[in-house]
């Protein structure tokens, strides 16, 4: 059986040559959040978890094409799977882990574990609301923020495909359009929401060519190559601070893993991965052979530092949950 997300592949793949520090740039991120994914599992199998972790393996060049293409001060909101987003944007390790943890050393100091929520305003990175489809309106309005701020600041929305059925998708993305919005939308399709093929609910072929009904370009990248995703983005990110408004970003990707670590995976074929082209070994062709052996050494060194330390750090005391809270 063809696996059914081999459907979603885009026809083409564009990789036209960015200078070399960017190439190492991105493989470092995608390395280090390799090495998080890998590490994190071995974790739950040999210790257990205070909660669902959703595994970004596969996803890791998407995100890290897409936030290159970003300067420093321009809003984050992401989803929930794996650990590339914050690792891209800047947040360090310790934070990262520690949140996965529950521990008092992570970003949101022990408010975190299972479902990570990791935050850092003065990294752009603006946390992760608990509803999927909550990412919309809030990044919406961060947009709106800059525009009358008069900013030139962007703000980034993340979302899967099944997310992309939420009204508050719709909804954000018209006014978006109309108010001229320097804003992203952008989609990792993996073709699969929890359980449910995208082809099996969806009334269109892909994501991007939604962005038609709102009048604002849509554009489909293979979400594999870090570098085309991060030319894709870098356009839109230029147009939206330009002033001509949103744009609609839908990256093809592969979710390797279940929707969470443990996912028996009983819905999908055994032959799910044949057309699966994995982002890493994309980018360590782009990049010296030594150079790339020793960044994967160091981020699996760094990444497994970082666990040691995040177990050693004390839980937080409950009353943790009234902090940081506006009244």
């Amino acid at each position: 059986m063809a696996s059914p997300h081999s459907e979603h592949r885009p026809e083409a793949s564009v990789s036209p040559t960015v200078s070399t520090e960017l190439l190492l740039e991105m493989f470092t991120v995608i390395a280090r959040a390799r090495a998080v994914e890998d590490a994190v599992s071995v974790h739950i199998r040999d210790h257990g978890f205070a909660g669902f972790w959703h595994p970004g393996k596969g996803q890791e060049g998407a995100v890290a094409g897409a936030v290159a293409a970003m300067a420093p001060d321009d809003y984050l909101f992401y989803q929930g799977r794996g650990a590339t987003w914050p690792l891209a944007k800047g947040m360090g390790l310790g934070p990262i882990i520690g949140d996965l943890l529950g521990k008092t050393t992570g970003s949101t100091g022990g408010k975190g574990a299972g479902v990570p929520h990791w935050a850092d305003p003065a990294l752009g990175i603006m946390g992760e609301g608990a509803t999927l489809g909550s990412v919309y309106p809030v990044a919406a309005g961060s947009a709106l923020s800059a525009q009358m701020r008069g900013t030139d600041q962007i703000a980034l929305a993340d979302f899967g495909d099944g997310t992309a059925a939420r009204g508050t998708f719709h909804e954000s993305l018209l006014e978006a359009a109309r108010w001229r919005l320097p804003l992203v939308y952008f989609c990792e399709n993996n073709g699969i929401s929890v359980s449910t093929t995208f082809d099996s609910v969806s009334p269109t072929k892909t994501i991007a060519e939604r962005a038609s009904a709102y009048g604002i370009p849509g554009v489909r990248v293979d979400g594999h190559d870090a570098v085309e995703v991060y030319l894709a983005v870098k356009d839109a990110i230029d147009r939206a601070r330009a002033g001509q408004g949103p744009s609609l970003i839908e990256a093809v990707v592969t979710r390797v893993g279940g929707h969470w670590e443990g996912d028996a995976q009983k819905y999908r074929p055994a032959d799910f991965l044949s057309t699966y082209t994995d982002p890493l070994e994309v980018m360590r062709k782009r990049i010296d052979s030594a150079t790339a052996d020793r960044i994967l050494a160091e981020a699996k060194s760094e990444v497994a530092q970082a666990l040691v330390e995040a177990e050693a750090a004390p839980l937080p005391d409950p009353s943790v949950i009234l902090k940081d809270v506006f009244a």
